[in-house]
């Protein structure tokens, strides 16, 4: 691999590495999103409000099948990093991508056979309303059609940054997401397709980004080649995957459970809130990603930084993206409530869909850091190798209690805010368990080294009595 591509995260200063991974990495996931958001914004504003009903009302829905695989991703980056962190095992971490690549093609091919299968039952479980759900269904069948290139895209991003190169993901996003641009442009305006051609536009795209990642990891040179004829199947790394990425990905689709639930109480107040509030999720998607680089960089940085033993260095990553993350999630929030109106106004032009999705972002986005500071906890414990805690402390934190909320809740009755106000009172359970716990298992960490340590001075002082 190229030196100026990688990052040094166990020796030196750390603010700046820290930076220097977490700012590539948080615009390529903006650029991402800006060019799902063009999906939105080509259909709001060129096929009209059903149109933009049907794309918002199947996000919740495709993000529930496609989060575990996904999910996996996690597990490549963490095992890679600790791999890159003792500074040795070159076989491993070959056997770990081609494996990675092996799941990525196979397991998205099967996602999307189901996808494509259970779209309609899907749609019914959401309660889909009548006058979206056929264009809902046209969209999702076209969508699932390139699961296989979001997974290989996603492995193999995951790969580069274990070693701490987020910049060439950039670049692939520029120029996948430059061409999805230019055919929803194209399909929807000068062909008239809708959302057939936006999904079609997403599937093409996805290719592209899945041909430039794995392009790139076949020029790399040493433990991150790849080359097709080394594909296989190991036991052993998929399992050692498996170990952080299906709990990360079972963590996802409870997330994704979640709002699955919550979309199907916003069907109940017609389509003109569902426009909006797809609109506003699409802006709030963008204070949550640029966070969510930090989550990475601890991740990242601490999986290295522990498979190099180099256990002084945790605490200070942590405090670093915590700190980044408030600075990041407050000034976006801040900036987001201020310019709500305007921004829904990019989406849709019509008034009421504007202060729909303007209620929703005072409600939600004003808030979202909460959230930030939640999910560099849980970027840091994954790091440390512990994979299961922060799925529980979510399902109950998070998914337990929406489901228990929307139950509880009489959209007859209530209006839409009382179904906002679920997402700050989740994220505030769920800091509230993972502060703690991170704390409890740096001392448990700590004792543990302690006792190691003396372990020799016990036994010389037996020996003299």
């Amino acid at each position: 691999m190229k030196r100026n591509a990688t990052i040094d995260m166990t020796h030196g200063p750390l603010l700046g590495k820290i930076l220097l991974f977490s700012l590539p990495l948080m615009a390529s996931n903006i650029l991402q999103l800006l060019f799902n958001a063009a999906d939105i914004i080509v259909v709001g504003r060129f096929a009209g409000s059903a149109s933009l009903a049907a794309v918002s009302s199947t996000v919740a829905v495709i993000n529930l099948f496609t989060q575990l695989l996904i999910g996996l991703s996690v597990g490549v980056n963490v095992v890679v990093a600790r791999l890159l962190g003792l500074g040795r095992h070159r076989r491993e971490i070959s056997r770990t991508l081609h494996t990675a690549v092996v799941v990525a093609l196979g397991g998205g091919a099967v996602l999307g056979i189901l996808g494509i299968l259970a779209a309609g039952w899907m749609l019914d479980l959401i309660a889909s309303p009548a006058d979206v759900r056929p264009l809902a269904l046209l969209y999702m069948r076209i969508y699932f059609i390139g699961t296989p290139f979001t997974m290989l895209y996603n492995y193999g991003a995951a790969a580069l940054r274990a070693a701490g190169d987020t910049r060439r993901p950039l670049f692939f996003l520029m120029i996948s997401g430059a061409v999805n641009v230019a055919l929803n442009l194209f399909s929807v305006i000068a062909l008239d397709m809708g959302v057939a051609g936006v999904a079609l536009a997403t599937v093409i795209s996805q290719a592209v980004s899945a041909a430039l990642v794995l392009y790139c990891l076949s020029q790399t040179e040493g433990a991150l080649h790849f080359s097709w004829r080394w594909l296989c199947l190991d036991k052993g790394r998929l399992l050692d995957m498996a170990h952080i990425g299906i709990p990360a990905g079972v963590q996802s689709c409870l997330f994704s459970l979640s709002n699955v639930v919550i979309q199907s109480a916003v069907n109940a107040y017609g389509s003109t809130i569902i426009a909006g509030v797809g609109a506003a999720e699409s802006i709030e998607g963008f204070i949550y990603i640029a966070m969510n680089s930090f989550h990475q960089a601890a991740q990242t940085f601490i999986s290295q930084n522990l498979g190099a033993g180099k256990m002084d260095r945790i605490g200070r990553v942590l405090r670093i993206c915590v700190s980044c993350t408030l600075a990041i999630g407050v000034s976006l929030s801040a900036l987001t409530v201020l310019f709500s109106h305007p921004l829904i106004g990019i989406y849709n032009s019509d008034p009421a869909v504007i202060q729909a999705g303007a209620e929703r972002l005072f409600i939600v986005a004003s808030v979202y850091v909460i959230f930030g500071v939640a999910d560099v906890f849980v970027g840091a414990i994954r790091g440390y190798g512990v994979p299961i805690a922060p799925v529980v402390i979510n399902l109950l934190g998070t998914c337990v209690f929406r489901l228990v909320w929307i139950a509880w809740l009489d959209t007859s009755r209530f209006g839409v805010e009382w179904v906002y106000i679920s997402y700050p009172i989740s994220w505030v359970l769920i800091l509230l368990a993972l502060v703690p716990f991170w704390f409890h298992l740096r001392h448990k960490e700590r004792r543990a080294r302690l006792a190691a340590a003396q372990q020799p001075i016990s036994s010389e002082g037996s020996g003299a009595l």
